[in-house]
This record gives structure tokens, sequence and C-alpha cells, in this order.
């Protein structure tokens, strides 16, 4: 029983980490084994020895995450219940010409990666950028409210108004947060 996932090449050390400790975190604290192809960047999960099953979700939403550009840290949230990863490709929304997708992927990091920061700070969540690709990690109302934002800001619509939508928002995460 196993799951192919395929990451960039350059995300490969990110997994493994340095002297394979984030390989091997992830496989005790998971039971699952993480067989690596550095040339190819093809993760083989086998998650045949795993007591849960549900293991082999979460570890491929690890794996997904750190080929996505997250850190192992940020990515490992993932083992944790509660967090998930929404994965938007900027091409849905512009198609495939590269410079359409480079002024999109611009949109959203801002001068200096303001916009991501904000994003980050009014939504609670974790973004990343990188190549076609935003990814999201957070818990279902974090991921739910930056999503509807980046949908708001990849459609066209100014930045302020994006900033207004996720404002307002502030309140529903919060009140998420302490459990209530």
């Amino acid at each position: 029983m196993s799951q192919s996932v395929k990451i960039p090449k350059d995300r490969v050390g990110v997994l493994i980490g340095k002297g394979g400790e984030t390989k091997s975190y992830i496989e005790k604290r998971t039971e699952v084994k993480l067989i690596i192809d550095s040339e190819e960047g093809d993760v083989e999960i086998d998650y045949s020895h795993a007591s849960d099953p549900a293991n082999a979700l979460a570890v491929s939403d690890v794996v997904q995450a750190i080929g996505r550009g997250f850190s192992a840290k940020k990515a490992i949230k993932l083992l944790d219940g509660g967090y998930y990863l929404a994965i938007i490709d900027i091409r849905d929304y512009v198609g495939k010409k590269i410079s359409h997708v480079e002024r999109m992927r611009a949109r959203v990091i801002g001068t200096h990666g303001k916009t991501r920061r904000i994003f980050e700070e009014l939504t609670g969540a974790d973004i990343s950028v990188y190549g076609n690709t935003v990814a999201v990690i957070g818990d279902d109302v974090q991921l739910d409210v930056a999503r509807r934002g980046l949908d708001m800001l990849l459609s066209g619509s100014e930045h302020a108004a994006v900033y207004k939508f996720l404002e307002g928002r502030r309140v529903e995460i919060k009140i998420d947060g302490m459990g209530f």
C-alpha cells in the first residue's frame, strides 16, 4: 500500500532535511516510510506498516506542501489535526502565458512581500507562492477566508478591497480560534 507524489527536484533537500532529520521525523511520527528519488523528485509514501492509514494522507499533504515552497517546520503542522493544505493554480485565472502568471505571482507577493505578509497576519494562515501556484496551510476557517481573499485578488480585485474583506473576517477567525 503506497502512494506516489512528485515534487520539484530543488525541494527534495528540504523534505530530507539536514542529515535526514526531517524525513526521519516524519517516518517516526507517522509510521510511514518515505522512498525518495532525489534525481526525479518522486516520493513514494509506503503506509503498509502504519497503524493509522490516515497518516498516509497527512504525509502526502506534508510532502506536497514542502514541494510548494513551505519550510519543513510549517509543513509538518499538517500532521497535527485541524490543519489543511490548499493549492491554487494561478493558471486557472490567467491562462498559461508566463508573463501573466508572473504578474499574478507579483500581485500575491506584493512589494517586498507585503501582500503575502498582510494575508498571513489577517488570516493566521501560512502562504507560499512557488512556481505557478499559491499554497495555503491553515485551519478550516483560516483556509476558507484566505482562499476567498486569494480568489478575489487573482480575479482582479483591488488590493484595498481584498484587505477590507480580510479585515472584516478577522472576528470570524478569532472566534474560531477560541474554540466556541
